[in-house]
């Protein structure tokens, strides 16, 4: 049943990045160009996003002990934040400026072909496996395991 609904939930979340635009490298380049063609339509597509998910998620977590399919909730502390969070997120955010393409609108693009998508995902995928198999890793502070 977890796999069934993490399809499903997988299907809506894609077929939305499609219908928002997201999957279109270029419109989110242009999201991000504030002093060229700025294009705004992305933060409506977030704004709506956050209207719909925000109630449902705060009454899930009052009403509920623990979510449908896992023993708990994860909800981050302050206490997660640590340099190699903020390093990752810093080289995420350069590759999706540079690229204009994050994880989810990447994978929904690779079966329509989208510019890139054909470069991006594999040099993507091995940036994945790195982060969790390259010893020595320079963000990790010593002495931590992975």
């Amino acid at each position: 049943m977890k796999q069934l609904f993490a399809l499903v939930s997988g299907l809506i979340f894609g077929l939305g990045l499609i219908v928002s635009g997201m999957a279109n490298p270029a419109k989110v380049l242009n999201f991000l160009d504030l002093f060229g063609s700025w294009d705004p339509s992305l933060a409506f597509v977030m704004g709506g996003a956050i209207l719909v998910t925000a109630p449902g998620f705060a009454w899930l977590t009052r009403t509920r002990e623990r979510p449908f399919f896992d023993s708990e909730f994860r909800i981050p502390q302050k206490s997660d934040l640590e340099p190699k969070l903020i390093v990752g997120a810093t080289i995420f955010g350069i590759g999706w400026g540079l690229g204009g393409f994050c994880p989810g609108p990447a994978l929904t693009a690779l079966p329509i072909a989208a510019t890139g998508t054909l470069v991006f995902v594999p040099f993507m995928l091995i940036g994945m496996w790195a982060a969790r198999h390259v010893p020595d890793n320079p963000f990790s502070p010593k002495g931590a395991t992975q």
